[in-house]
Order: C-alpha cells, then structure tokens, then sequence
C-alpha cells in the first residue's frame, strides 16, 4: 500500500493533463478513425513517458544510467532519420503517378500549394521563434506527417512532439479543414466549374523512368532533400518496374505497419509533460493550423490566377488538392464538386494535383533543410 501511495502522489499535475491528452489522441485515433496507425501507439506511448520512474525512458538507479527502450528506439529511428525514411518507401509504392503523368500541368498546383509553408514560417519569425524553429513549424502546412517529423529532427528537435502531434493531426482533418478554406475564397459557381477529363494511356516505360528523372531533378534542385525524394521514388519503383510486386506489397503493407507502430511510440519521447506543456505549443499548433489552411488558399488562388488567361477554366478546387495529403484531399475536393454539381467529375484531375504535392512537399522540406540547416 505504501509502494502505491508513493507512485500515485509521484505523478505531477502537468503528467496527469498529458495523460489526458494521451487518451484523447487514442480516442481520435479509434472512435473518430483520424490517423489511427499514429494517433493511437502516439498516445499510449504518451501515457508511458509521463508516468515517473519507469523503464521506458533513460533513468539513473543507483548512480547508474539505464537506457530506456523508448530512448533506445528514438535514437536508431527519429535521431538517424530512419523510420521518416523507410516510411516514405512505403508511401512511394502506394502512389499511382499515372494520373499526374497524363497531366503533367497538374506539378503546378503541387507547387503553388506549397506557399502556406514560406508565409508561416515569416509569421513564425515575427512572433518570436528562431529562424529554424519556424521553417520546422511551416513544414507543417504540408500536410505530410515524415516530411515534418524529418525537418523538424534536423532543425529544432525540442519542437519534435507538438509538431508532430499538429501535423498528423490536420491531415486527419482535411475533410473539415479544406472545404471551409476553400469556401473563403471561392464562389459557388467557381465550384461547379465542369472540366473534360480525356484519359490518355501512359506507357510502362514512362513510368518507370519517371521515379528515376524526379530523383535526378532534386538532386540538382535540393541535394538535400535527396533522401526523402529518393526513399519515395525508390518505392514507386518497387511499384512500377514489374518485377518486384513481392517487394513492393512488403513495402505497402509490413513495412508501412511496423515502422507505423514503432514510429507512434517512440516519437511520444518528445510528449513529455515538461517538453509539451508549454505556450510554445499551443502556437505551434495554431501556426500549424494556418499553414495548412494557408496551403489550400494558396492552390485555389494560383487555380483562380491562371482562370483570368485561359479559355477553358479549372476549377479553381483542384489547386487545393495540391497539398500531399494523399488521397483524402482529393477525396475531399470530389465530394465538394459533387454537392455542388452531382454531375462534376474532377477525380482524376484532383488525384493529379495531389500527387504532385506529395513531391513538392518534400522538395519543399528538402529547401528548408537547404536554407536554415
């Protein structure tokens, strides 16, 4: 009895709220179904760092330093880059560029969306946080949970978990967040513009060369941004070559879920009440949150600039596909198309724009780490 008294009145206030915020991710991840591969190991894992004492973390016991599993796996995963990067392989199998090759006009709204990254981390910088730690905040606007996880590791670590935490958050919530950034800058009839969608066969060669070119392009663009890009491309050409399919289902299968589950508990290392509990955080979050609603304007505003000058319109939607959240914003930019106008098929056009913001994302990060690294 005395043992339990001693270990309840051990755990402090802010342990107990990060408890809380543990279980809530878990809740996210399992009732809401947002992210649940992340959201879920993230806050059990949460629940483990805030308890005082135990063997998950790096303790001294008797004048002796034992290191803590979770120590142990953040050091060979998130300090190497490793589980960013073999996650990335993973996602590369799991794209089908077709729809952007028969569309190459669509890495423009890949680019353009990109913009809430660059306008957050000026805001960042105005508010107060180091050039670094504000590039790491932007990356956030990606939508792209390992590209923020990698730039955030090299630039400012201590900022690891809430960046984390935001950034798999809003791609969660894409199917709430883009429709209302959307709808700011957008009219009704903008959203119902048709657009013929004639499909063009795309050949296997085109394919498999296509991984290959965007690994050399980066390399010119952004040496730095070569493992990301080359981990992606690597794994689109498991996919795309014919003569690994065995490969490339590991990739899209065990490996995604193994790394998925190791990366969630060990990146809650860094949700540690004394490293989370901060107003740090709280504008982390909301910075964030308007990257990534920035991003979407971005796309949409870049869609409507290029209407002024073309005979046949885009719907200007499908510049907000152009952020990486893979499939879901397309999903998401269809859907709207259709409550507006259930005859409007903007699918592939939107999974084109999409695509291409997986890319742009990461050569997006690759130039942060380029400029601030």
């Amino acid at each position: 009895m005395e043992t339990l008294i001693a270990g309840i009145t051990s755990i402090t206030i802010p342990q107990l709220v990060m408890m809380l915020i543990g279980a809530i991710l878990m809740y996210l991840g399992i009732k809401k179904e947002y992210e649940p591969t992340l959201l879920v190991p993230m806050g059990l894992g949460t629940i483990l760092v805030n308890f005082p004492g135990t063997g998950v973390l790096t303790q001294v016991v008797n004048g002796v330093e034992q290191e803590g599993v979770f120590d142990v796996l953040f050091n060979i995963g998130i300090g190497t880059e490793l589980f960013p990067l073999l996650i990335f392989i993973g996602i590369g199998a799991m794209i089908d560029f077709g729809p952007l090759l028969q569309n190459p006009f669509m890495l423009l709204f890949g680019a353009a969306a990109q913009f809430g990254i660059f306008f957050v981390v000026v805001v960042a910088v105005l508010a107060g946080f180091d050039i670094k730690e504000a590039a790491s905040i932007g990356i956030i606007g990606a939508a792209d949970g390992p590209t923020s996880i990698f730039v955030a590791n090299q630039l400012a670590p201590k900022l690891l978990g809430p960046i984390t935490v935001a950034a798999y958050s809003y791609m969660a919530l894409v199917p709430i967040i883009q429709p209302f950034a959307i709808k700011l800058v957008t009219t009704k009839k903008e959203r119902q513009i048709r657009m013929t969608y004639k499909a063009e066969s795309v050949s296997k060669m085109t394919k498999i060369l296509f991984p290959i070119v965007i690994t050399i392009v980066a390399g010119l663009i952004a040496p730095i941004s070569l493992p990301l890009v080359g981990f992606l491309m690597f794994g689109n050409l498991l996919r795309e070559c014919g003569v690994l399919d065995r490969l490339s289902q590991t990739a899209q299968n065990e490996l995604v879920n193994i790394v998925s589950i190791l990366l969630g508990l060990t990146i809650s290392v860094k949700m540690q009440a004394d490293l989370f509990l901060n107003v740090q955080t709280l504008l982390i979050i909301v910075f964030g949150l308007v990257a990534f609603i920035m991003d979407s304007i971005g796309g949409v505003v870049f869609a409507k600039i290029l209407n002024i000058f073309r005979k046949e319109k885009i719907n200007p939607m499908i510049g907000a596909a152009g952020i990486s959240a893979f499939p879901m914003s397309s999903r998401v930019i269809q859907k709207m198309a259709t409550d507006e106008d259930p005859q409007n098929f903007i699918l592939m056009y939107a999974v084109g724009a999409n695509v291409s913001g997986q890319i742009a994302s990461v050569i997006a990060g690759g130039l942060l780490l380029a400029f601030f690294s």
